[in-house]
């Protein structure tokens, strides 16, 4: 098992950030002297964290250099495939192994959007990915979980070049709501259904746009 420093873990949530928001930009080159600095960390720790994010697939590690992985369409195309598959397998697993507090952190979730404003889009992405990651807790499968954290950190960066027009976000999040009926229902192909069109739809929505 590997054992990863507390500096490490630092170095790579702070860079995992940095990437998803775009605010480290795809194909721009990696100064690890810099991010040292500019993160207040030692050098090891950032290097050990680029390591990382190179297995994560957001950096690229090249005799030419270090850079920050570049992103497409048909990136988000071949991820999408992925996660609409995953997650309506999360959702359908959910309906069937969801616990009373899994549906209390659900509702709250639900709850959280509806106080969230429209234009408010870096918010909305924030809470869509809290809620897929209860999806997933409820499913009750680790591995499951982990797969789909990765592919959602992927995507992330593809919605946040999109994010000025992302309009459709709130009633995207929206869906919500009638997942979480589904689930409590127990309605397994229910649940399955509404989260697969939702996926499937918000994707379909970022491609036109970055097109």
């Amino acid at each position: 098992m590997e054992l990863i420093s507390v500096d490490t873990q630092r170095a790579y949530e702070l860079l995992h950030e940095k990437i998803v928001t775009l605010n480290l930009a795809p194909g721009a080159p990696v100064n690890e002297q810099l991010l040292a600095e500019e993160l207040e960390l030692g050098l090891v720790p950032v290097r050990e964290a680029i390591k990382m994010l190179a297995r994560d697939q957001l950096i690229n590690l090249s005799a030419q250099g270090i850079y920050i992985t570049d992103v497409n369409l048909t990136d988000l195309e071949q991820i999408s495939e992925v996660r609409i598959l995953s997650e309506s397998f999360a959702a359908r697993q959910a309906a069937q192994r969801a616990t009373p507090d899994d549906l209390v952190v659900l509702n709250a979730l639900c709850q959280e959007q509806a106080n969230i404003s429209p234009e408010e889009h870096s918010k909305l992405l924030d809470l869509d990915h809290k809620f897929h990651q209860a999806i997933a807790k409820a499913a009750r499968n680790k591995y499951l979980s982990q797969t789909l954290d990765h592919f959602f950190g992927l995507s992330q960066r593809l919605w946040y070049l999109a994010l000025p027009q992302l309009e459709f976000l709130p009633a995207a999040v929206g869906e919500h709501l009638e997942l979480v009926e589904a689930i409590k229902k127990g309605d397994v192909d229910k649940a399955e259904e509404i989260m697969q069109s939702h996926v499937r739809d918000f994707y379909d929505r970022v491609a036109k746009i970055l097109k």
